[in-house]
């Protein structure tokens, strides 16, 4: 089985608790990448996810490399459209949009992604992409063209979760969007961790340490945190 997808099916067996750092090349300058990681390496942090709704694609392979010189925690692509890969990564969150109806991203564009995947090592991870409102129309609802599942529809998220499962999606991500007014609420996740077998990633307006601890105690495998690192650079430095 890949490595990066059995230590995360692992960690959801055994309890443990991982924690991924989203990185937008569009916000974050390779040159300030070396003091970033001397930070990193005193947190909790496990795993550097990578990529951004509207990110040029000729700063990607750049930027995870120069990543890959300064940490030796897996990089994992978050891609926002499919041009957003490179080899020097580890794996890929191979992303379908499960909450919308836009034929773009629930299969477009990952068939546009076969041509360099067909050939590629990265460890390739289908995951299901659910969208929840945070509280304030985010990129990814932009570029997406779709609207987010209300936060009161828990079993419309549910639902929509498990047939991601049903699909064959090894994870599911539970996304309020980057710079969320509004976290996934702990009754989301809890709900959907129960009904699922398969690991949830929880995502979008986490800019707490409590905020990270009730979404593991509501069943998250993995939180990724992004735009509170990206407001405020001494937050990591909270998580440690």
């Amino acid at each position: 089985m890949s490595k990066v997808y059995q230590h995360i099916l692992e960690a959801k067996n055994s309890g443990e608790k991982l924690l991924a750092i989203l990185l937008d090349p569009d916000k974050l300058k390779v040159s300030n990448i070396p003091s970033l990681f001397s930070k990193i390496k005193s947190s909790k942090i496990t795993h550097v996810f990578v990529g951004g709704s509207t990110v040029d694609e000729h700063i990607i392979e750049e930027f995870v490399s120069v990543i890959k010189i300064n940490t030796n925690l897996p990089i994992v692509l978050f891609p926002g459209d499919y041009k957003q890969l490179t080899e020097a990564a580890n794996a890929l969150l191979f992303l379908s949009l499960i909450s919308g109806r836009n034929p773009e991203y629930l299969i477009e564009q990952q068939i546009r992604a076969v041509e360099f995947l067909k050939d590629s090592s990265l460890e390739i991870i289908p995951t299901g992409y659910v969208l929840i409102d945070g509280g304030m129309e985010t990129a990814v609802q932009q570029v997406s063209e779709t609207l987010p599942i209300p936060q009161t529809e828990i079993e419309t998220i549910m639902t929509t979760a498990l047939a991601g499962e049903y699909l064959g999606k090894k994870l599911i991500y539970l996304e309020a969007g980057s710079g969320a007014l509004h976290s996934v609420s702990t009754k989301i996740i809890s709900k959907v961790s129960e009904a699922l077998s398969i690991p949830v990633i929880v995502g979008g307006g986490i800019k707490t340490v409590a905020q990270m601890n009730a979404a593991y105690s509501a069943g998250a495998t993995m939180v990724v945190i992004g735009t509170a690192f990206e407001e405020n650079h001494t937050t990591i430095e909270s998580f440690s």
